[in-house]
């Protein structure tokens, strides 16, 4: 665990060289559109937790950050106003200079969450990959331009850092070819324009933290993610390999989300367009910001709001629109995967609404086999389903943070093995 300290004087240039040589830490980054998750990794034998924290509601006056030690130590609880990425890293490095040494953090993982048709894997960063990360905005435009705020304040404040980036997407690069098909004429339908899927650190940590709970052979199981929270996605895998997911092009796709529509005809948009005489922006901060959850029910798109006892009738009606969907796009994967083993919730909503695992699960009985016993989904227990289900249906709390962070020592690992064998 880092040794706390308070505001401790910098180390002057003179001397850097004679700090000892500790063991390197990582700092990971994971930036969402009004939000920012990280967390401290000590690297050695193993990878040790050190501290986790995050920043909320970005952009407005009522933001909020905190942190805590590995043993649930708080460090800071309290209000912030981050008017952007770029300041809501500089609070973050602020602050743990106040609890910890900040010239040990010497890594810096980044969820990117957009890499394109060429980034399938992850990698260290440079001016070229951001040039070409810089290009791709146009793909993820709520995301990448926050990414690369976070890459430029982590610079400017550690500049002897190594920083690594780890894509979204990556985890979806080899889906069946008619999977990553848009319908779109074929000379159009290669290079970036493509179905790519996302929340592909979450959907990686939960097959990794099945494997250490049961061993590789459950990989087998013909498996259904739902990653569900303010962004929402589900995928079906088998042996490690998306067969198929719910987000397509851009992260907008798919199921409804808190404040995004989800999947909406091509043709209402060319109505909007044509007929209403709507602009790309009007409908850009229509589909992204005013749609899903919060356009359905007319007050929020925060589920744990919507589910709230007397939360009224539109809020009903929000979260009964939402299963629905969940429940379409369940059976979509089910049929691409030809079945299904298994049912892994996960996300803030998949882990912690029980009301809406069950308007999920309910209506699915009879044609899946998705039983849950209502006890243990109350108490959000791990295991969901009865011991002798034909579908095993589960909680996982996904760990971007840590797969970021084993992405990066498995890189940092491959540098030094090179520097050894040269």
């Amino acid at each position: 665990m880092i040794k706390t300290i308070r505001k401790k004087a910098p180390y002057a240039e003179g001397q850097q060289q004679t700090r000892p040589s500790p063991l390197p830490h990582l700092l990971t980054i994971n930036c969402g559109s009004s939000s920012v998750k990280f967390a401290v990794f000590r690297l050695g034998n193993n990878i040790e937790p050190v501290l986790r924290g995050k920043v909320t509601e970005i952009g407005k006056a009522q933001g909020h950050s905190s942190a805590r030690l590995a043993d649930s130590t708080s460090l800071w609880n309290a209000k912030s106003s981050c008017k952007n990425h770029g300041s809501a890293i500089e609070h973050i490095l602020n602050q743990l200079e106040n609890y910890a040494e900040l010239w040990k953090i010497s890594l810096v993982g980044h969820r990117i969450v957009h890499g394109g048709p060429d980034f399938v894997s992850p990698l260290a960063l440079d001016s070229v990959i951001e040039a070409e990360l810089e290009r791709l905005i146009p793909l993820a435009p709520l995301h990448l331009p926050a990414n690369l705020a976070a890459i430029a304040a982590v610079r400017t404040r550690l500049p002897r850092a190594k920083q690594f980036a780890c894509f979204d997407t990556a985890f979806h690069s080899n889906m069946p070819e008619n999977a990553a098909r848009t319908g779109l004429p074929l000379n159009m339908d290669d290079g970036v324009i493509r179905r790519y899927g996302f929340h592909g650190l979450s959907y990686e940590s939960t097959l990794y933290q099945l494997e250490r709970r049961e061993g590789a052979a459950a990989l087998k199981d013909r498996i259904v993610v739902a990653h569900l929270g303010a962004g929402a996605s589900m995928a079906a895998v088998h042996g490690r390999r998306t067969i198929d997911t719910s987000m397509g092009f851009s992260p907008l796709s798919g199921l409804p989300m808190a404040t995004r529509s989800g999947d909406i005809d091509p043709g209402l948009i060319l109505y909007l367009l044509k007929e209403e005489g709507w602009t790309s922006d009007e409908l850009a901060d229509l589909l992204n910001n005013r749609s899903g959850l919060l356009g359905q029910s007319g007050t929020s798109g925060d589920a744990q709001i919507l589910v709230a006892t007397n939360a009224g009738k539109s809020a009903e009606e929000a979260i009964a629109f939402f299963c629905y969907q969940a429940r379409r796009h369940f059976g979509a994967l089910v049929a691409a995967m030809g079945g299904i083993d298994r049912l892994i919730f996960t996300g803030g909503i998949g882990e912690h609404s029980p009301e809406i695992r069950y308007q999920i699960c309910k209506p699915l009985e009879q044609c899946f086999g998705t039983i849950i016993d209502p006890k243990k989904n109350k108490a959000n227990k791990p295991l969901l389903s009865p011991k002798h289900g034909s579908v095993t249906v589960e909680i996982s709390s996904a760990d971007e943070e840590l797969m970021i962070a084993r992405h990066v020592a498995e890189l940092v690992g491959a540098y030094q093995n090179r520097r050894e064998l040269s």
